[in-house]
């Protein structure tokens, strides 16, 4: 769990991962991932609005505000957001 949340640190300004590409990296199926980011304990430090479906659709944000305050986020980070979707050009993979 927590490696998971330390990689959404790595994340950086203008660019979202996604629940598949954290997946790869942590070894565990991108459902764990969902699960994981759904309890973290600290969404300010452990930036989980930062994290996409693999087709770039906005997916499950548990904080406040829900899929509205997540695209707002993303948005304020300056990555466009249309009809819920985040192109891929904003991805970012871990090496």
């Amino acid at each position: 769990m927590y490696k998971a949340l330390l990689l959404l640190k790595k994340i950086p300004k203008g660019k979202v991962a996604t629940y598949k590409e954290l997946a790869r990296v942590c070894g565990i199926s991108p459902r764990a991932i969902g699960r994981i980011l759904a309890k973290n304990p600290d969404p300010i430090n452990y930036p989980c609005y930062k994290v996409v479906a693999s087709d770039g659709q906005l997916r499950g944000y548990s904080a406040s505000g829900g899929l509205k305050r997540k695209a707002e986020l993303l948005k304020r980070d300056g990555i466009k957001v249309v009809n819920g979707i985040v192109a891929e050009d904003y991805f970012y993979y871990y090496k």
